[in-house]
């Protein structure tokens, strides 16, 4: 026999990412009620020791093993570093980890990570603790959150694209890139384009020519361009939006997700056989969801950015 017991059965899980402010914490409670309505037992698994003030029950908590503070006053160290430390000395003591694990080895698992974003670009440790997990058995989906409202903003949308990508090609996980808060996705200005541009990373010639328009970025137009360029070369990145109160928004989230770590095939639940053949087959088109979501969030009766230019 193992001398891993974890090792004996298939655990699923998310490990929810993203930038600081993102909402992980906010989807983990909200994904975490949502489970237990669907009837799937799950729980959280706290890897940020910056987290304060927890919304929900977690049933591991790095704070036990590590917290920021006590490493910024006993190393000196600011907050990038000392969260850069805290996941270093996670992936030194993994067996405490396992051993807490080992409680909950029938649970759906989400894991809350910090929003430190060089954790998945550069650094190696988040990644490696990833790597272990797999090892464990556990089948994972990186769930990657960003901010929605970034799509008014041509510049920090092709900045989130080629953080998106980069944290893809780093972690190197079966991957879902959400665009959180959907319900605030104007709040900081119009789109320029319909928000299946945006979901879907359509091309990218537009958004580079509309960013040229602003004399600030226009003597940036061929690095822009050339940024543009890789992200569609890759073809990986594409968003699924969501609003974590609406329950048909985080379904779509959660069967996105359950396809990527191959939890629709499994036998844990009674499973429909179209949905689980139009996974196999990669049939879940998009364009009426995304469609649905436009009507709801993103006002129609103003003209988009475009449309003004084309007046003027």
């Amino acid at each position: 026999m193992s001398s891993h017991p974890s090792k004996s059965a298939l655990r699923f899980g998310q490990v929810v990412i993203g930038p600081p402010g993102s909402g992980k914490t906010t989807y983990c409670q909200g994904m975490l009620e949502f489970l237990s309505h669907l009837g799937r037992k799950g729980i959280v698994v706290n890897l940020d020791p910056a987290n304060e003030g927890l919304p929900y029950s977690c049933a591991v908590d790095i704070s036990e093993l590590v917290t920021l503070d006590d490493v910024m006053d006993g190393l000196k160290l600011g907050p990038n570093g000392g969260l850069i430390y805290c996941m270093e000395y996670l992936e030194a003591n993994l067996d405490w980890l396992e051993a807490k694990l080992q409680h909950h080895q029938d649970c759906y698992v989400l894991f809350d990570c910090p929003g430190q974003v060089e954790l998945y670009t550069h650094h190696n440790s988040v990644k490696n603790i990833f790597a272990q997990l797999s090892k464990w058995n556990f089948r994972l989906t990186s769930v990657h959150l960003v901010d929605s409202h970034y799509c008014a903003d041509p510049a920090k949308f092709i900045s989130v694209l080629c953080t998106s990508l980069s944290t893809m090609l780093h972690v190197e996980l079966p991957h879902v890139n959400v665009l959180s808060k959907i319900d605030l996705i104007e709040q900081y200005g119009k789109l320029a384009f319909n928000l299946d541009f945006y979901t879907e990373v359509l091309d990218l010639s537009y958004l580079v020519e509309h960013l040229a328009s602003d004399p600030f970025f226009k003597k940036f137009h061929k690095l822009n361009k050339k940024l543009a360029e890789v992200i569609q070369d890759y073809s990986l990145v594409s968003f699924v939006p969501l609003d974590v109160q609406d329950k048909e928004s985080m379904m779509q989230v959660l069967r996105t997700v359950d396809k990527a770590n191959g939890y629709c095939f499994g036998d844990l639940e009674e499973r429909n056989l179209q949905a689980m053949m139009s996974a196999a087959v990669g049939a879940d088109f998009k364009f009426s969801t995304s469609l649905g979501v436009q009507e709801r969030y993103v006002d129609a009766n103003e003209k988009t950015v475009e449309d003004e230019v084309m007046d003027l």
